[in-house]
C-alpha cells in the first residue's frame, strides 16, 4: 500500500503523490480511478468497471479500454516501476482490480468516516465534538463531486455524495441549535432552504432557528411557504416533524424541535460489524433513496439461520434512521424461537400502537380495527419499522398497507413475495475476505494474520456463516492460549463440528434445529415432507441433487419431491445454484446427518440405483454400439431420447455421479458397494470420451477392491479391462498390459469368448501405442479370429481398425487402406458412428501418406462431423491435426492455421497428454514455416 498517495473526488478528480500532482489522463481513465478509489482496497470486477464507465450499452472494446486505463493509471502512479514488475498500488486479482489505498487516502471516504463519527457523538450528546468533526468533513469539499466526469457511476456517486453533504450540513446545524448557537446559523439555513426548497428537514431547522431568535412570524412564513410548495410540487402535506414544529411555534412553547413521544426502539447495532458493504449499500438505497423520493414500503432480508440477517437489518436501520424523523419501531416476531409461539399479527400491532402513544386500554382487540388504527396513525409520518424474525408473510400481512413515507424492514428465514412496492434481499454466506475480517475483529488482527493459512481453513469450516464465525471468534477470544490452527483443528472433525460451534447461548445447531422443527411440526403435509427430505439429503454425499434423485430417496413422485425441495429452499435450508438443482451447505449437511432416520440404507439404495440405471441408459443412448459391462441396477431412470440429450445430462450430472460412485464404492455395506460397481461401469464410456483419465483410474482401482471383497471373479475380470483402458490413456502402458493379461486369463478360464477377444484387442491397442506394431498385428489377428468365430461384429471392426493402423505405421499403405475400408463398410451398415469416425480419421491419414490429400480431406471432414456430437476429445484433436496437415498439403494455409490453432487450444484446455500437446505444437511450427516460405500473412504474420 502506498501511503504517500491522496485521491480527491469531492470536486475535480485529482491525485497527489507526496506533494506532486499526478497526471490522471483522459476523462474515462479518471472515471475508472473514481470507481476504484471509492472501493478502497476492495476488488472491483471488470463488469462493474465497464457498467460504471459506459452503462448498459458499452462499446465492443470496453474491456480492452479498461485494461488501457488500468495500465495508464499504473504508469501515472508508479513511473519508476519496471515493465515486468507487479504493481503494488493497482493489483489485478481473480475478483477484479483493487486500488491498494486506505480510506484515509480518499477524501470521499474520509468525509463519510467523519460523518459517521459525528453521528455517534450526536447520539452520545457530544454536540461540540460533532460540530468539529462535521466542519472537518465539509472542509474537504472543493466544488461539485466528480466534476468533469460522466457515466453511470459518476452520476450515481455524485448524487450520493451531494446528499451526504446536505445531510452533514443539516446535522451540523442541528448540533449548533442544541448548543444554543441559533443566531449564527439562520442565514446559512435560509440559503440552504432556498437551494433545497422541498427538503423538510432543512425547513424545520430554519423554523426553529428563527423561532429561538425571537422571529416567530418569519418562522410561520417559512412553514407556509413549504406547505404550499409540497402540495404544488409533490401533492404531499408536510411530514409529522414539520407539523409539530409548526404547532410549537404557534403555541409559543419551548421544547425540542421534533416534539415529544417519538419512539426509538431499534436494537443496538453490533460494534464489530464487518463486511456486507454491497448489501448495506443496496438496502440503504431502498430505504433512503435520493431525489426526495419515498422509501420502498417493504424491504425483506431473507436467508438461512445464522447468516446475519438481524445484524444487517439493525446496521442499516441505524444508518438510515435520520430519514425517519417520526420514529423507529422494533419487534422480534419470534418466527423461529424454539419452544416459544410466534407473535400474532394482533400482538405485533398492539406493541406498535402502544409505542406510538396509544394507551394500552385503547388498543383495539379486533385485528382489522387495529390495522386501521395503525394506518391512520402513520398517515403523514415517516417511521421505520423493523420486524425481526418473521415467521412468514401471513404473520405480518396486517401491517403491510402502510402509507408512503413509512418503511417496513423485515428479516425472515422464509422467502417472501409481495407486490411491486417491495424488495427482497436474499442474504448469502460471507465472502472469505469478510469472514477473515470478522474473525480478526473478534480474536485479534495479529493473531489471525499470523496464521493466514489456518484462518482460511477456519473460514471454510465455518461455511461463511456469520453466526459460526462469531462463535469461533468468541471462543478464540476467551482462550488466548489457542491458536487459529487449534480452533480449525477442532472444527476439522465433522463428527464434532456442530458441538464445537457453541458459545454461551449461541449455537449453530440451535438455529438449524428451530427451522427444522418448525417444518417437522407444521400442520401442512408439504412442510412435513420437506422436513423428511432434509433428514434424507444428508445421506448422499453429492454436491447437488435434483427432484428425480430426491424422489428416489423419498420413494415419492418427482413432482412432490420438487415441491419439498422448493419448500426447503424457501426456508433457506437448501440453495438453488441453478435451475432444477439443489445444494446443502456444509453445516446444514452435518445437521441433516444428525437427524437421519433409523433405516437409512433403503433410501440410499434407491438413490444409488437411480444414478446407476440413469447413467447406464444415457451411456447406451449416447452410443448404442458400445458394450456396457458390469452389473445392472433396476430403477426408474432419468429419460433421455437422443444422443444430444444423453450427452448433456451426463455432462451436467458428471460431478454428482462421480461423487455418488465414490460414496458407494467406499461403503462398508456390500449392497451399497454393489450399486457402486454398477454406477462405476456405467460411467466408463462417458468418462473415456471426456478424457477423464484420473477419474477412470481412481474408480477402476476402487472397483477392483470391491470385487476382491465381494469375491466376484466375473466382475473383477471386467474391472481389470476397464482399469487397463484408463492406465493406457494415462500413459502407464506396462500396468495396462498386466491388467489385460489378467483379464484374458480369467476370460479363458471362464470360457467367456467375448471378453477374450476384447482383451486381445485392447492388448493390441496398447502395443500399437508402444509402437510395437508387429506384435499389435499378431494380437489383432487373434482378436479377429475369435470375434469372427462368435459373430461379434464390433470385435471384428475393432480388430480391423487396429490392423489398419498398425499396417499403416509399418508402411504397408495399400494393405492398411483395404482393411480399413472393410471395417468402415461394416460400421456404416450397422450405424456405428464412433467406429465410422475413427476409421474415417485413419483413412484420412493413410491417404495423406499416399500423397492423396484431395481424398484425405473428405474423410477428415466427415470424421470431425461424426466426432463433434460424441465429445471424444482425443479423436477430435487427432482429426483437427489431420485436417491441418491436409490443408497444408493442399496449400490452403489459412484453413490449416485455423485447424491447428483449434487443436492446440483443445490440447491445452482439455489437459490432454503431453505427447498430444507436443504433436500440436510441431504441426503449428510446420504451418508457420509453410506460411513463411510462401510469404503468406495471417494469424502469425
Amino acid at each position: 500500500m502506498s501511503d504517500d498517495i491522496y485521491i480527491r473526488l469531492l470536486g475535480t478528480v485529482h491525485a497527489e503523490r507526496g506533494s506532486r500532482p499526478v497526471d490522471l489522463g483522459p476523462a474515462r481513465q479518471r472515471a475508472a480511478l473514481a470507481v476504484l478509489a471509492s472501493a478502497a482496497a476492495r476488488p472491483v470486477p471488470m463488469s462493474r468497471l465497464v457498467e460504471g464507465i459506459w452503462g448498459d450499452e458499452p462499446p465492443r472494446n470496453a474491456e480492452q479500454s479498461v485494461y488501457t486505463y488500468v495500465a495508464g493509471l499504473r504508469r501515472a502512479f508508479e513511473p519508476d516501476r519496471g515493465r515486468r514488475a507487479p504493481s503494488r498500488l493497482l493489483s489485478g486479482t481473480g475478483a477484479g482490480y483493487a486500488l491498494n489505498v486506505g480510506p484515509v487516502q480518499v477524501d470521499s471516504l474520509c468525509f463519510a468516516e467523519r460523518l459517521d463519527e459525528a453521528r455517534t457523538c450526536r447520539r452520545e450528546g457530544d454536540d461540540r465534538r460533532a460540530v468539529q468533526l462535521l466542519d472537518e468533513a465539509l472542509a474537504m469539499w472543493r466544488g461539485t463531486a466528480l466534476t468533469g466526469l460522466t457515466g453511470p457511476f459518476a452520476e450515481r456517486e455524485r448524487s450520493r455524495l451531494e446528499l451526504l453533504r446536505l445531510t452533514a450540513l443539516e446535522q451540523r446545524h442541528e448540533s449548533l441549535l442544541h448548543l444554543g448557537r441559533h443566531h449564527e446559523i439562520t442565514d446559512d439555513l435560509r440559503d440552504l432552504t432556498v437551494r433545497h426548497p422541498l427538503r423538510e428537514r432543512t425547513r424545520e431547522l430554519l423554523m426553529l432557528a428563527l423561532y429561538r431568535s425571537g422571529r416567530q412570524a418569519e418562522a410561520l412564513k417559512v412553514y407556509e411557504e413549504g406547505r404550499v410548495l409540497l402540495l404544488e410540487e409533490l401533492g404531499l402535506t408536510p411530514g409529522e416533524g414539520l407539523r409539530k414544529c409548526h404547532q410549537l411555534v404557534l403555541r409559543g412553547e419551548p421544547g425540542p424541535w421534533r416534539g415529544d413521544g417519538v419512539p426509538h426502539q431499534l436494537p443496538r447495532h453490533l460494534a464489530g460489524f464487518v463486511g456486507r458493504s454491497r448489501e448495506l449499500d443496496e438496502l440503504e438505497r431502498r430505504l433512503a433513496p435520493g431525489g426526495g423520493r419515498p422509501p420502498t414500503p417493504l424491504v425483506i432480508v431473507s436467508g438461512p439461520p445464522g447468516v446475519g440477517k438481524s445484524a444487517l437489518a439493525a446496521q442499516v436501520a441505524h444508518l438510515v434512521q435520520d430519514r425517519f424523523p417520526d420514529g423507529q419501531l422494533f419487534v422480534n416476531c419470534r418466527g423461529a424461537t424454539p419452544e416459544l409461539p410466534a407473535l400474532t399479527g394482533l400482538d405485533v400491532l398492539g406493541r406498535f400502537l402502544r409505542g406510538l402513544g396509544v394507551a394500552a386500554d385503547a388498543v383495539p382487540a379486533d385485528l382489522d380495527e387495529a390495522a386501521a388504527t395503525w394506518r391512520s396513525l402513520l398517515h403523514g409520518r415517516r417511521v421505520l419499522v423493523l420486524l425481526d424474525d418473521a415467521a412468514d408473510l401471513a404473520q405480518i400481512r396486517p401491517l403491510l398497507s402502510t402509507p408512503f413515507g413509512t418503511a417496513l424492514l423485515v428479516t425472515s428465514r422464509e422467502s417472501m413475495t409481495w407486490g411491486e412496492d417491495s424488495y427482497q434481499l436474499e442474504l448469502g454466506r460471507m465472502s472469505p475476505a469478510e469472514s477473515a475480517a470478522m474473525l480478526a475483529g473478534l480474536a485479534g488482527e495479529e493473531r489471525v494474520r499470523a496464521g493466514a493459512g489456518d484462518t482460511a481453513e477456519l473460514v471454510r469450516l465455518c461455511d461463511g456463516l456469520p453466526l459460526a464465525l462469531r462463535i469461533a471468534g468468541a471462543r478464540l477470544a476467551s482462550r488466548p492460549d489457542w491458536s487459529v490452527a487449534t480452533m480449525a483443528g477442532r472444527l476439522g472433525d465433522e463428527r464434532r463440528r456442530l458441538h464445537e460451534l457453541v458459545a454461551g447461548d449461541l449455537a449453530v445447531r440451535a438455529g438449524l434445529a428451530a427451522s427444522f422443527t418448525a417444518l417437522e411440526r407444521s400442520p401442512r403435509p408439504l412442510d412435513r415432507l420437506a422436513a423428511r427430505a432434509l433428514t434424507l439429503l444428508g445421506l448422499l454425499h453429492v454436491p447437488e441433487i435434483t427432484a428425480e434423485a430426491a424422489a428416489a430417496l423419498l420413494d415419492a413422485d418427482p413432482a412432490d419431491a420438487d415441491l419439498a425441495l422448493e419448500r426447503l429452499t424457501d426456508a433457506h435450508l437448501l440453495d438453488r445454484p441453478r435451475p432444477g438443482h439443489y445444494q446443502l451447505h456444509d453445516l446444514v449437511r452435518l445437521f441433516a446427518g444428525e437427524v437421519r432416520p433409523p433405516d437409512a440404507k433403503k433410501p440410499v439404495l434407491r438413490a444409488l440405483a437411480y444414478y446407476a440405471a440413469s447413467a447406464r441408459l444415457a451411456s447406451q443412448v449416447m452410443d448404442p454400439h458400445r458394450v456396457q459391462r458390469g452389473p445392472v441396477a433396476e430403477a426408474v431412470t432419468h429419460q433421455v431420447g437422443t444422443r444430444e440429450e444423453a450427452t448433456a445430462w451426463l455432462l451436467e450430472e458428471e460431478a454428482v455421479l462421480l461423487a455418488a460412485a465414490r460414496q458407494a464404492l467406499t461403503a462398508a455395506d456390500d449392497d451399497i458397494a454393489a450399486l457402486g460397481l454398477a454406477l462405476a461401469f456405467a460411467l466408463h464410456w462417458p468418462l473415456q470420451r471426456a478424457y477423464r483419465t484420473t477419474d477412470l483410474v481412481e474408480l477402476g482401482l476402487m472397483v477392483l477392491r470391491v470385487c476382491e471383497r465381494l469375491g466376484d471373479v466375473e466382475i473383477a475380470m471386467h474391472a481389470h479391462g476397464e482399469l487397463a483402458t484408463a492406465l493406457r490413456m494415462k500413459g502407464r502402458r506396462d500396468e495396462a498390459v498386466e491388467h489385460l493379461r489378467i483379464e484374458l486369463a480369467i476370460a479363458r478360464r471362464l470360457g467367456d469368448a467375448f471378453s477374450e477377444q476384447r482383451a486381445l484387442g485392447n492388448l493390441a491397442n496398447v502395443h500399437y501405442h508402444d509402437e510395437d506394431f508387429e506384435q499389435a498385428i499378431v494380437l489383432a489377428e487373434q482378436q479377429l479370429a475369435v470375434a469372427g468365430l462368435i459373430g461379434a461384429r464390433v470385435g471384428v471392426r475393432y480388430a480391423r481398425l487396429i490392423l489398419g493402423e498398425a499396417h499403416h505405421r509399418c508402411g504397408r499403405l495399400e494393405q492398411a487402406r483395404e482393411i480399413l475400408c472393410l471395417a468402415l463398410a461394416d460400421a456404416e451398415e450397422v450405424g456405428d458412428t464412433t467406429h465410422q469416425a475413427h476409421l474415417r480419421g485413419v483413412l484420412g491419414e493413410v491417404h495423406l501418406d499416399l500423397g492423396m490429400p484431395d481424398q484425405a480431406l473428405p474423410n477428415f471432414l466427415l470424421a470431425l462431423k461424426l466426432i463433434e456430437p460424441a465429445g471424444n476429445r482425443v479423436a477430435r484433436l487427432r482429426c483437427l491435426l489431420g485436417l491441418s496437415r491436409t490443408y497444408r498439403a493442399l496449400g490452403e494455409l489459412d484453413s490449416a492455421t485455423g485447424c491447428v490453432t483449434a487443436a492446440l487450444t483443445a490440447a491445452v484446455t482439455d489437459r490432454l497428454a503431453t505427447e498430444w500437446q507436443q504433436e500440436a505444437r510441431s504441426e503449428q511450427e510446420a504451418v508457420r514455416e509453410a506460411r513463411q516460405a510462401t510469404g503468406a500473412r495471417g494469424a502469425w504474420g
